[in-house]
């Protein structure tokens, strides 16, 4: 009978800890869909539309918002921060740090602009996922482990 209560008692610690406990997730919500990173870390990558040239935002989760840590860019033009410490680099980029919080970001994503996800694991193309010009949310959310689980990721 003691087994019995203890593999009882087992289950149901292992159901509380599913149905209450949340992680934390960068969330793209392309309106009908809704997708999930992981990973604490990511670049946001594009082509400029004025410079035609590659623009990479770097940003953290940080609490319940995204933190945009740097910039790198090729050309001054519309558009360029000005606010920003400059990072020195032998890259041919001009490096900027930032610092800046965001609770939640408005994108709009085109093939034009090739605009891009990179995480440590993979490059993730959202145009491909997207229409064009399909405006995408991003913001951190606090997800039960079970919806992380069914839902779909990037």
């Amino acid at each position: 009978m003691n087994n019995k209560v203890l593999a009882g008692g087992a289950y149901v610690i292992v159901l509380l800890f599913f149905l209450l406990w949340r992680i934390p997730v960068v969330q793209f919500d392309f309106g009908e869909e809704r997708y999930y990173l992981k990973e604490k870390e990511f670049t946001l990558q594009w082509i400029h539309s004025v410079e035609k040239e590659e623009w990479l935002e770097f940003y953290e989760r940080d609490g319940d918002s995204l933190l945009l840590t740097e910039t790198k860019f090729k050309t001054y033009g519309a558009g360029v921060p000005s606010d920003g410490e400059i990072i020195s680099s032998e890259d041919g980029y001009v490096h900027m740090k930032i610092g800046r919080l965001f609770t939640e970001m408005n994108l709009t994503v085109s093939e034009n602009a090739q605009t891009t996800i990179i995480t440590a694991e993979e490059e993730i193309p959202l145009y491909e996922y997207t229409e064009d010009y399909e405006l995408v949310t991003i913001k951190i959310e606090f997800i039960h482990l079970w919806d992380y689980a069914r839902r779909n990721k990037l």
